[in-house]
């Protein structure tokens, strides 16, 4: 059998603190980040029960890394580095031979690479399969919504990223349109230039997304913001988020204002098996995020190697993640929106209520340059 291991860390910091110190809910969040800090990466659980459809079976631990996505990008980055670093040893400790490396741990740096030439055990990202999953719940999500993906704006928030940017090439053989959103309008450009000769439409570029994002039917968001970026008046009514994002990019002020709208949580996973996570991270049981998942099939196939790292993910890796996913057994979980499943008949709902006009605060059109 070979074991894994996954770093996880505290995304909202009061609310995940409190898992494990309930008095964080009573503290204001930078008195928490300061406690963090103090605080060495620890064993948080041990996983079992992970089994896949050929029969071969793997287990591992979550191992706690106590920094916050803001303490991640404002500390010096070595004070990062051997945090994680340290994570990582303790599961070589455990007897891990592959380890992934959770939300804010993937981006931090150079997306793991210098991780991984500080360790002896195998590193992965998880996001050729965050990928291949948000891919899946766009596609999945407009079918529900009644899109044609082929006469769809689909839009990429954060799409000079890893993954945002192989998502805008997975898609943009298959939309009318494609619009590349985030800060830098020269990066986004590079990456519009390379998508146009495999682009079935226009590929255009933005840095101004209350503007442009309304224009979208479809859109994936995986910045690696701090804060929420996308808000109410942002989306067309209709429209399909998928939010792959940790910290999440959608307010949660979309779903008090907008249920015309369906907002997916990106890269939800059923975890082949009778899986006991031995912690409540607040999915249903045998459910993971993408990257989780990963990591998890690369151990079952006994592929002990640095798999998805750097700040590049190749459609070919997404392929063999989805292949793996089917030989394993493991899936799309339904959608989750705001942490809560949803069910048909309420996506149904969102979809009869999407035929009303659109918000009067919706951008309107803006000519394709």
């Amino acid at each position: 059998m070979h074991r894994f291991a996954f770093v996880i860390h505290p995304v909202d910091v009061k609310r995940d603190a409190a898992r494990k110190y309930p008095i964080a809910k009573y503290l204001p969040e930078r008195w928490v980040e300061r406690l963090l800090l103090r605080k060495e990466p620890m064993v948080v659980s041990r996983i079992t029960g992970v089994r896949s459809l050929t029969g071969a079976e793997t287990e591992g631990w979550f191992i706690g890394c106590p920094l916050s996505p803001r303490m991640m990008l404002s500390l010096p980055l070595e004070v990062v580095y051997d945090k994680i670093v340290r994570c990582g040893q303790i599961a070589q400790e455990l007897g891990a031979e592959i380890i992934g490396l959770g939300a804010f741990t993937s981006v931090v740096g150079d997306g793991g690479i210098t991780i991984a030439s500080r360790l002896n055990i195998a590193v992965t990202t998880g996001n050729s399969y965050t990928v291949a999953t948000a891919i899946e719940a766009a596609a999945l999500g407009a079918e529900k919504m009644g899109i044609s993906m082929d006469d769809a704006t689909v839009a990429v928030v954060g799409a000079t990223g890893s993954i945002g940017r192989t998502c805008a090439e997975a898609l943009a053989p298959q939309a009318k349109a494609m619009l590349l959103l985030g800060r830098n309008t020269a990066r986004l450009e590079t990456v519009a230039e390379s998508l146009r000769p495999l682009a079935r439409g226009a590929v255009r570029v933005s840095d101004d997304l209350p503007r442009d994002l309304p224009l979208a039917d479809v859109i994936i968001t995986v910045t690696s913001a701090v804060d929420a970026i996308i808000y109410p008046k942002d989306l067309k009514s209709g429209a399909v988020v998928v939010d792959v994002a940790r910290p999440r990019d959608v307010s949660v002020r979309v779903a008090r204002e907008r249920d015309d709208v369906l907002v997916i949580e990106g890269g939800l996973v059923e975890v082949p098996g009778a899986v006991d996570f031995g912690f409540d991270f607040g999915f249903p049981p045998r459910m993971a995020y993408a990257c989780m998942s990963e990591t998890m099939m690369l151990a079952l196939e006994g592929r002990i190697e640095n798999f998805t790292l750097g700040k590049e993910v190749s459609l070919q890796q997404v392929q063999i993640t989805q292949a793996l996913a089917r030989k394993h057994g493991f899936r799309l979980a339904g959608f989750r929106s705001f942490e809560r499943a949803l069910t048909d008949e309420e996506i149904a709902a969102i979809r009869a209520r999407a035929r009303r006009p659109a918000p009067a605060d919706t951008a309107p059109p803006i000519p394709a340059s």
